[in-house]
């Protein structure tokens, strides 16, 4: 990546991140609950009311609160994988129910679930992935966390031939116009965002 691009996305990064962490308890349960209602309602769209699996990922400290939408997916019949960070940057995923236990991360600051494990080919069988982001812009460049784990994740996919109904997790002041974030010839767009205000799809997104 051009330094000028790995810049303007480590701006971006810290920008969002310094506003994430002044939001109040109360916006912060709120912006879970109102998660939860969208994302399983989304969901049920994709699966037209069948259950099937769910890759989501547990939001930690400021980050959009995923716990409600793992709960709901799980109520709705769903089964809900959660990631675990590996070596060389690579996900395994945990199926997780209400008994799970968590606990710190050897590779990001994070907390993940205790449990079997399995590989990105059980993940490739998901109905609906919901995956982190500090951005998106509505051509469907994402910004991640810095970690690198889920751009290798998505290219899993992409080199399976999976497309797994996607949607990248943010608030709603982090949908940014088309252009601001920089896109390398290896990113792949983002086809959606869940955000506070609902499920949006974006034109750029593959």
């Amino acid at each position: 990546m051009l330094p000028e691009a790995i810049a303007a996305k480590d701006h971006i990064r810290s920008t969002h991140r310094a506003r994430r962490a002044v939001l109040a308890p109360d916006q912060l349960d709120a912006a879970g609950v109102a998660l939860a209602t969208h994302g399983a309602a989304w969901a049920e769209s994709v699966t037209e009311g069948r259950p099937g699996i769910a890759c989501v990922y547990l939001g930690v400290g400021k980050e959009p609160p995923t716990l409600p939408l793992i709960h709901a997916l799980h109520h709705s019949g769903h089964q809900v994988l959660l990631p675990v960070c590996e070596p060389g940057r690579e996900l395994s995923w945990v199926f997780w129910t209400p008994d799970t236990g968590f606990e710190r991360s050897k590779y990001a600051p994070i907390l993940e679930p205790a449990g079997r494990r399995y590989g990105p080919e059980t993940a490739g069988d998901a109905a609906v992935l919901f995956i982190p982001a500090t951005a998106v812009d509505r051509a469907g460049n994402r910004i991640g966390q810095g970690g690198g784990y889920y751009d290798k994740f998505l290219r899993h996919l992409a080199a399976a031939g999976k497309e797994i109904p996607l949607a990248a997790v943010i608030y709603d002041d982090e949908l940014l116009p088309a252009g601001r974030i920089p896109a390398e010839e290896f990113d792949r767009p983002v086809p959606a965002v869940l955000a506070p205000s609902g499920y949006l799809p974006l034109a750029g997104g593959a």
